[in-house]
This record gives C-alpha cells, sequence and structure tokens, in this order.
C-alpha cells in the first residue's frame, strides 16, 4: 500500500497516462512517430534525475504536471512536442486517482477475506462454548464465544460488501478536456466525434477498466472520493466496536488478544496484559471513520466545473484513509489469528450470574406445572432481589438458587432444578446458527468463494510495533 502511494508510483503512472493516450492517438491516425512512442514506454521508471528535473521546473512553474511534462519531454525528445497533447491535468491526476483508488481496494478485499475466514473457523471452533451474554453492560441471556464471533464477523461482511461495491462502481475519468466536453480532442481530430469517442475507449481499456463516465467536469466527481471513503469509514467502525469488545473482555479474563512471551505490559506494572492491539485498532478505526470527513466536505465545496481547494487535501486525505485501513487489517489478521480464550473463567463468570439467568427457566417451568407465570414472576422477583443484596451489601456468594430450593412454592420443580440450570439450555440455537452461518451454503463461504487462492497462500501478519 505504501508502494502504491509513493511520489514514485505517482509520477509512474502519469507517464503511463501519456503514454497511453499518444498510443491511442497514433493509433487512431495522428501524426506521432514510433520512435516517440519507443522513448515514451522505455521511460515510464523514474530516476533520481527525472525527479531532480521536476522538482527544478515545479520550483519555476509552479505546476507539478507541467513540471513533469518537462521532465518526461528531456527523458523522450522525440515525444517531447505530443506529451499531453489536447489533455489538462486532470487527465492524468484524476484518471491517476482512479488508478489508485481501484488497486487500492484490490489490495484491501483479500485481506479481509482472510480475516472473515480466522473468525469463522474461530466461530467454529467455539461455537457450544457457553458464555455470558450482555446488554446495557450487564448480564443478560448467555450467548456462545463462538456465536459472538459471528456478530463480528457479519459486521465484517457487510464492509466486504460496501467495499466490493464501491469497487464495481468505479469508473475511469477518461479523455475528457478541460471542462468535460472534449473540445480540444474535437479539434484535434477536425470535429470527428467517432474518434474521439474512440480514443476515449482505447485509453480507458489502456487503464483497465471497463468504462469511463460519460459526463465528468474538470475533475471526476468527488462523490465518487465520498462513497468510496464512506465505505472505508464503516469498515474503520467495525474494527473500533471490534476492537472494544475484546477489550472489555481481556478486562474479564474470558479471552486475550496474543500476547508474546517476553512482551511488556506496563513500564511500572509488570504483571499487566494490556490489549494493545484492540486499543490501536480502536484508535485507529476511529481516525478512520472520521478522514472520509473530507471527502464529504471537499465534494460540498466544489464550484460548477472545478475549483482547486480540492488538491491539497485529497493528496493527503487519500493516502491517509488507504495506509490506515491497510493497518486495520495487518491488526485484525494478527489478533484473529492468535485469540485466547479461557474456558474456566468463562465458566466461573457463568456460575455467579448463573442463578439469575435461570429463572426465566424456573418461571417456564413452573407454569409447565399448572402455576400462574405473574405469581411465579413476583416469587423470583423477590428472592432474586433478596439473593443480589447478599452479593452487593455484603459481599458474599450469589445464594439465589438455595433461596428457591428452601422455599415451599418451588417444590414441584426442584427435581428439575439441575437440568434448569445446565448452562447449554441457555443459548438457545446459538450453535446451529453459527453452523448455519459458516458453513458449506453459509453466507461467509458464498461470500469468500472468490478469494479462495488469496486465503489458500496467506501467512498470518506479524506486527513489529
Amino acid at each position: 500500500m505504501k508502494e502504491l502511494f509513493s511520489l514514485a508510483r505517482r509520477a509512474e503512472t502519469w507517464r503511463l497516462l501519456w503514454l497511453w493516450l499518444a498510443e491511442a492517438q497514433k493509433e487512431l491516425g495522428l501524426p506521432i512517430s514510433l520512435e516517440a512512442i519507443n522513448q515514451l514506454r522505455s521511460n515510464i521508471t523514474m530516476t533520481l534525475h527525472d525527479f531532480e528535473v521536476a522538482e527544478a521546473e515545479e520550483k519555476i512553474r509552479r505546476h507539478d504536471v507541467m513540471a513533469h511534462v518537462h521532465a518526461f519531454g528531456e527523458a523522450a525528445p522525440e515525444a517531447a512536442g505530443i506529451i499531453h497533447w489536447g489533455a489538462t491535468s486532470c487527465y492524468v491526476t484524476d484518471n491517476a486517482d482512479l488508478i489508485f483508488l481501484r488497486d487500492a481496494l484490490d489490495i484491501l478485499l483479500p485481506k479481509l477475506a482472510v480475516v472473515i475466514r480466522k473468525l469463522s473457523d474461530f466461530a467454529r471452533t467455539h461455537k457450544d462454548l457457553p458464555c455470558l451474554g450482555y446488554t446495557h453492560g450487564q448480564p443478560a441471556q448467555p450467548v456462545t464465544v463462538g456465536k459472538r464471533a459471528c456478530l463480528w464477523n457479519q459486521d465484517l461482511l457487510m464492509d466486504l460488501r460496501n467495499l466490493e461495491r464501491a469497487r464495481a462502481d468505479l469508473r475511469f475519468r477518461g479523455v475528457k478536456g478541460t471542462t468535460g466536453t472534449q473540445a480540444s480532442f474535437l479539434h484535434i481530430f477536425k470535429g470527428d466525434f467517432a474518434k474521439v469517442e474512440e480514443l476515449d475507449e482505447l485509453v480507458t481499456k489502456k487503464a483497465g477498466f471497463d468504462s469511463a463516465f460519460v459526463i465528468s467536469s474538470q475533475t471526476y466527481s468527488r462523490k465518487i472520493d465520498v462513497d468510496v471513503g464512506q465505505a472505508l469509514a464503516s469498515f474503520g467502525a467495525t474494527c473500533e466496536r471490534i476492537g472494544g469488545d475484546i477489550r472489555h473482555l481481556a478486562m474479564f479474563k474470558e479471552i486475550e488478544e496474543p500476547f508474546e512471551k517476553d512482551q511488556i505490559g506496563s513500564s511500572a506494572m509488570a504483571y499487566k496484559r494490556n490489549p494493545m492491539r484492540s486499543e490501536r485498532t480502536c484508535s485507529l478505526g476511529r481516525q478512520l471513520c472520521n478522514l472520509t470527513r473530507n471527502n464529504v466536505d471537499t465534494f460540498a465545496a466544489q464550484w460548477l466545473e472545478r475549483s482547486l481547494d480540492d488538491s491539497a487535501v485529497r493528496r493527503s486525505t487519500l493516502p491517509e484513509m488507504f495506509l490506515t485501513a491497510d493497518a486495520l487489517m495487518i491488526l485484525l489478521d494478527n489478533i484473529c489469528s492468535g485469540l485466547v480464550v479461557y474456558p474456566a473463567v468463562i465458566k466461573r463468570r457463568m456460575n455467579e450470574e448463573l442463578p439469575f439467568m435461570a429463572t426465566e427457566n424456573f418461571i417456564m417451568a413452573m407454569v409447565d406445572k399448572g402455576y400462574s407465570r405473574q405469581k411465579v414472576h413476583e416469587r423470583v422477583r423477590v428472592l432474586s432481589h433478596e439473593a443480589a443484596d447478599q452479593v452487593k451489601n455484603h459481599g458474599k456468594d450469589n445464594d439465589l438458587v438455595h433461596r428457591v430450593e428452601k422455599d415451599p412454592f418451588f417444590e414441584p420443580i426442584l427435581d428439575d432444578l439441575p437440568r434448569l440450570l445446565d448452562p447449554t439450555t441457555f443459548i438457545g440455537a446459538a450453535r446451529q446458527q453459527v453452523e448455519k452461518f459458516t458453513g458449506r451454503d453459509g453466507e461467509v463461504e458464498l461470500a469468500l468463494q472468490k478469494y479462495q487462492t488469496q486465503i489458500a497462500s496467506h501467512k498470518a501478519a506479524q506486527l513489529h510495533v
């Protein structure tokens, strides 16, 4: 990703665009020599001297595109007079940006598929392991560790779909001239609109796009940046949500991110096992969410056919969005490759809350015996509050089950208590849901079909800081 958004790749992509334009113009009969084409093709790679020439020229001209036109012309003197023929600066800047958006999404999508596969495997491994559910930050009906992982994966599948859709929606700006009317190219081709259209199509194909926008101004619509940015921002939000969940579970000591043998959690408190990967995930996820605001503001602020206040902010925002998203992919891959589960802690925490969880089972069992649901509910409420008082105000264990056993009201279900307190009876269809979601014909497998080659050849991401 860093190479894709490097200065060298940017300049070399501009040179490719000038080569493709010249090739297409020659193919359509314009007087461009084969030697000119060969010289352009032989000098795509930027040298240190090329950068020095462009830098010196830009100091004089204060125009980066024309500085690179000059540098390319010096490297390919036979083509110097036809480089950028009929084009405007946005022919190279905007078309290059669309190439970068496309290629950056192509980098991210397989990485996201790998993360989804790893979380899916994790979910299947732990599909039967009951754990406390939480609503409002308070213990709620149990779920399973695997079912909770499927919540994360379902969000990531939405991100995969959003990024795929953003990728599929991309089109080339093409060869449109200064305000999108193709006037300069109509002039070059003596009013032959068919040739102008063919030129547009040829360059679009050379750039690897299936189609170009029919309508553009001097630029491609900055709404494209908004749409791509929103998909990335949504992914950033998912990352913060997953990272936050892992941090909470680490706080409970139920699940931890990978922690190396010699890793230090705190410079002062040697016992600490801080979830720094998940914390970093939350931090960068939040950053990614906020970056796209620049795209929204820039799109809204454009005047008529174009204003240049879009340039500087896009040159920093677009690369930063993708570099941040790429860092998040690496983090998620690393975390999901080594999540550690502590079943004994999970069981202990379940047992602490299980009596309260079981009250719904108690109520249903009493109703089955012919008792009024409302009367049973009231009796359970009273005993539950008494037990809670012992836990909160006296620091004692939860004795609700003991209170139920001593209360004659519940004598009809005493023999059923072991069954009613079995944690596996509280998780509903969690296991079946995980199997359906991650199974052979489930949503996960269908979404990952096109990425099987990349998934099979992938190696777990390593963190160096």
